[in-house]
Order: structure tokens, then C-alpha cells, then sequence
């Protein structure tokens, strides 16, 4: 059970820096990052609020990388709502600056790209399951056998045109970001010696059985 709780602490650790690492990208003033650019204009374009489209877009990404073959867990529907959170609450307590000029803005953005990349790493390796956009990025990986770092590039150029063709916000620094962020998982994954592709998510199933057999042991 202990093992467990590290695990969800982890996972929840992870997620937090996530959050923290989108609100640090967002203060940096450069332009929205990537999947930022895409939810705010799916959200002008419905009239709906970015939030809500945060949760929809995981729910349909979960749903495709589930065809891919990709496990869901406790880890992917975390992902899902208390990202959001994290991030309102961040920003409700308001101790990130609001950067004016570019060059400071675009190391902050840098900084934040290294935040998420590094709450990415704590949540995956939770094994609880990874969220929905970083399962589509190990999926393209898994089927593609390209590096995880140019699999997210890709992925973070696609969703910043598609943002963009529906009016979401693009500056200078969302095209650092789409093409950074890549560079910083990888950096950051190799720094810490950790393969996404070889970690056994658990999913629901298993995560109920494997309590359930904790608890008949103790």
C-alpha cells in the first residue's frame, strides 16, 4: 500500500508541475504555447469556455490513443481534470510575474518547456497511466519508432496550425515552444535516465485487482 501512495503523490507531483510549467509559459508574454493556441481557438470558435475545451480535447485524445493500443489508468483521467485545477489555483494565488520584455520572456518560456517536461517525467513514471496528449505522444512513438522528442514536435507544430486555421492566440513564442518542446522532454528524459515506451501503466483493472490482494495480505 505505501507503494501505492508514492506513487499517487508522484503522480500528483507531476501534475502540479505541469500546471505550473503551462501558467510559467503563459506569464513569459511570448505568445500561447501550443496546445494553448489550439483550446483557445476551438474556444472562440464554439463560444465555450478554454477550460471546458481542455477536458473535451483529453476526453477525444483519450479516446483515440485507446484505439492505438495505449493503457488507460487513474493517471489519465487525473491528467485530465487536475491540470486544470492546478492551474486555476496558480493563477488565483498569482505569484507568477507578468514578463514585458521578449528576451526575459523567451528564457521563461524555455524555463516553463522544462517545468512540464519535468512534471511530465513524475506522472508518467507514476505508472498510473500517462495523460492524454502525452499517451498520443508514446503512441506515434510506439507505432513510428522515432525519437519521443521529434513524436512531440510534430505533434505540437500540428495542434499550433490547427489552433492558428481557428483563430487561437500565435506569437514568436509559440513557435519556440512547438519546436522547443520536443528538445526538452528529450533532454530531460535522458537526464534522468527514463524511456517512456518501457513503463507498465496500470490500468484500471489491475489497479483494483492489486489492492484488492494488498488488502487480503494485510
Amino acid at each position: 500500500m505505501t507503494g501505492y501512495i508514492v506513487r499517487f503523490i508522484k503522480l500528483n507531483f507531476g501534475l502540479f508541475l505541469y500546471g505550473l510549467g503551462i501558467i510559467v509559459t503563459m506569464r513569459a508574454n511570448v505568445g500561447y504555447a501550443p496546445w494553448e493556441v489550439l483550446h483557445s481557438g476551438i474556444s472562440q470558435t464554439l463560444g465555450v469556455s478554454i477550460g471546458l475545451v481542455n477536458t473535451a480535447v483529453g476526453a477525444l485524445i483519450v479516446a483515440i490513443v485507446f484505439m492505438l493500443g495505449e493503457k488507460i489508468g487513474l493517471g489519465t483521467i487525473f491528467n485530465m481534470f487536475m491540470i486544470g485545477l492546478f492551474m486555476d489555483l496558480i493563477l488565483y494565488l498569482d505569484f507568477i510575474p507578468l514578463f514585458d520584455n521578449f528576451w526575459i520572456g523567451s528564457l521563461v518560456l524555455i524555463i516553463g518547456l522544462f517545468i512540464i517536461s519535468l512534471g511530465t517525467y513524475f506522472y508518467i513514471s507514476s505508472a498510473f497511466g500517462a495523460g492524454p496528449r502525452d499517451s498520443l505522444m508514446v503512441a506515434v512513438t510506439r507505432k513510428t519508432g522515432l525519437p519521443v522528442g521529434l513524436c512531440r514536435g510534430i505533434l505540437e507544430v500540428s495542434v499550433v496550425f490547427i489552433g492558428w486555421l481557428l483563430g487561437g492566440m500565435v506569437g514568436l513564442g509559440t513557435v519556440i515552444s512547438a519546436f522547443a518542446i520536443g528538445f526538452c522532454v528529450q533532454i530531460t528524459f535522458k537526464l534522468v535516465k527514463f524511456d517512456p515506451t518501457q513503463v507498465k501503466h496500470e490500468t484500471f483493472g489491475v489497479m483494483f485487482h492489486n489492492l484488492r490482494n494488498l488488502k487480503k495480505h494485510d
